[in-house]
């Protein structure tokens, strides 16, 4: 089969289409064949390395992806050949206390699943739902990861109410373009920042009440304006380094920070007088819960919430996919699409 895979870390030029032998299936797995998979900041990350023992090479990154069972295992059931499906990539060990209640994303051992990037993969059959016919893959392939990690972030994590002042940073991403349409319909005001002209107007046509250029001026003192100077109740950050310091800044008394990426960096210096003063209250958050994951991608089934499709590259060019993703330019999901049947 084909498959996008690297040897070594290092840029995205690693980036290669080989063949790999077709996988195999335990009794309890199912064999899907790949029509589309999405890329994500994880798969930047893991190709630039320092490579562990975690790596197996030749790498094939890919979390999110949809396709079409191609065989079953002999103990699966309620699968069978021939169905669209999705796939949960959480992996947890299955055996431990989170994992038993369906908590894999706080398992000790959890992982994110990689092997989207090629023709076939097998996976559990746990991992696997069935999507609806009026959803196609490459928008199937779009929500997993993003949609999952949001809705976690500020349903659970930061309990966003109706009336509250929400702000999402970098809103172009794809868990940032879920988190603006998961504020909305939680009934809460959706601050946004984005890099470009075009990239607010698509953050504007997604829900947002207030977009700014991060790159013109001092958005923080218009957010302030915007709020007339009371400041937000959450904070969406995935920047890390670059705005934590003003990230805390910006938030209510009693606000909420909630953190699932760190972009520009993962060490940033943290006022303690805000963070008690204000009593402030800092999330980390990573993907969700096996039932999140179902609530959410109902949600999705039923187009309240929609993905966000940036740009589809066939898998023979996947090093551009790479190069687009690093380059920072989209507004939404970077698509490889495995196959057009």
């Amino acid at each position: 089969m084909k498959a996008a895979v690297f040897y070594e870390c290092g840029g995205t030029d690693k980036i290669q289409v080989v063949d790999l032998p077709r996988p195999r299936i335990k009794p309890n797995e199912v064999l899907i064949e790949i029509k589309a998979a999405a890329l994500n900041h994880h798969d930047l990350w893991m190709l630039r390395g320092p490579a562990d023992s975690s790596y197996v090479f030749p790498y094939c990154g890919g979390s999110d992806l949809s396709g079409v069972i191609a065989e079953v295992g002999k103990d699966v059931a309620g699968f069978k050949v021939g169905e669209r499906v999705l796939v949960n990539p959480n992996l947890g060990c299955g055996a431990c206390i989170r994992c038993l209640a369906g908590e894999e994303n706080y398992c000790p051992n959890y992982d994110i699943l990689s092997g989207g990037f090629a023709e076939y993969i097998a996976v559990s059959v746990k991992k696997v739902l069935a999507i609806p016919d009026d959803l196609s893959y490459v928008q199937a392939a779009a929500v997993p990861l993003v949609f999952q990690t949001a809705w976690h972030a500020l349903i659970t994590q930061a309990q966003v109410h109706p009336g509250e002042d929400v702000l999402v940073l970098g809103a172009s991403g794809g868990v940032s373009s879920a988190a603006i349409q998961i504020a909305k319909l939680a009934g809460a005001r959706v601050i946004a920042t984005t890099s470009s002209e075009e990239k607010m107007e698509q953050a504007r046509k997604l829900g947002a009440d207030y977009v700014l250029n991060r790159t013109d001026g001092d958005y923080w003192s218009e957010i302030n304006k915007f709020t007339n100077r009371r400041g937000v109740d959450v904070v969406v950050e995935n920047v890390g380094a670059a705005t934590w310091a003003q990230s805390m800044r910006s938030l209510v008394k009693g606000g909420r920070l909630v953190s699932y990426s760190r972009t520009t960096g993962r060490n940033a210096e943290t006022n303690i007088s805000t963070l008690f003063w204000n009593q402030l209250k800092i999330f980390g958050s990573t993907m969700s819960s096996n039932q999140e994951f179902v609530e959410v991608m109902q949600l999705v089934f039923q187009h309240k919430l929609r993905p966000v499709i940036d740009s589809i590259y066939p898998l023979e060019e996947s090093r551009a996919a790479f190069a687009h993703l690093d380059a920072g330019k989209q507004f939404g999901k970077v698509i490889i699409q495995i196959s057009e049947n």
